[in-house]
């Protein structure tokens, strides 16, 4: 267990404590849920940094890189959702795309693992996970302004809309590279033990 794999497992840590300063009473909360995200999200690109530096690049490193980056998200975006009258009705559909995609994707991992193979992150997904850190980060900063801070309904309608138009972007962009994924590796559910082996 080294550093950039304990950076990994730190971005687990951190969405329970966001979720419950999400819930949590006091003013000031918000802020601080938005902060640790953000703390989280650079533990995204510092644990990669730290595992090229030193050397220390593992097939374990890449396969919990990936699960913790969906774990954190999923889980952010599932909160939001639950936060009273926070998100509209049909932004639902939008957190069932970026579950399902999630779960698809985790599901061809674990079957090239098991023919000995890590397949690491793709380029649309990694832009995927960087507009999905923007909408959640964007949306988490709004609710803060209107909770903590009381800010007029101009300033928070701005940022709020600026985070679901991100967010809307990040489902589609999950949809679309997830399909890409699924197309590029399908053979690997017909034991094609052939499939591109990527490191």
């Amino acid at each position: 267990m080294n550093l950039p794999n304990l950076l990994t497992l730190s971005r687990i840590a951190f969405l329970f404590v966001i979720v419950a300063l999400l819930y949590a009473p006091f003013r000031g909360a918000g802020v601080l849920a938005f902060v640790l995200f953000i703390i989280a999200a650079v533990t995204d690109w510092a644990d990669g940094y730290m595992a090229r530096k030193t050397g220390q690049i593992s097939d374990f490193g890449k396969l919990m890189d990936a699960l913790a980056d969906k774990v954190l998200m999923v889980g952010i975006f599932v909160s939001l959702l639950a936060l009273p009258g926070f998100l509209p009705w049909w932004s639902i559909f939008l957190v069932l795309l970026i579950i399902m995609r999630e779960f698809l994707i985790t599901g061809l991992r674990l079957v090239a693992a098991s023919q000995g193979k890590v397949l690491a992150a793709e380029k649309g997904g990694k832009i995927k996970t960087v507009v999905q850190i923007v909408a959640a980060a964007v949306l988490l900063f709004a609710r803060s302004l209107a909770v903590d801070f009381g800010v007029n309904a101009g300033v928070y309608g701005f940022f709020y809309w600026v985070g679901m138009i991100a967010f809307v972007l990040a489902a589609i962009l999950t949809v679309q590279s997830g399909s890409v994924y699924m197309v590029k590796y399908w053979s690997l559910f017909q034991g094609d033990s052939g499939a591109g082996k990527r490191s």
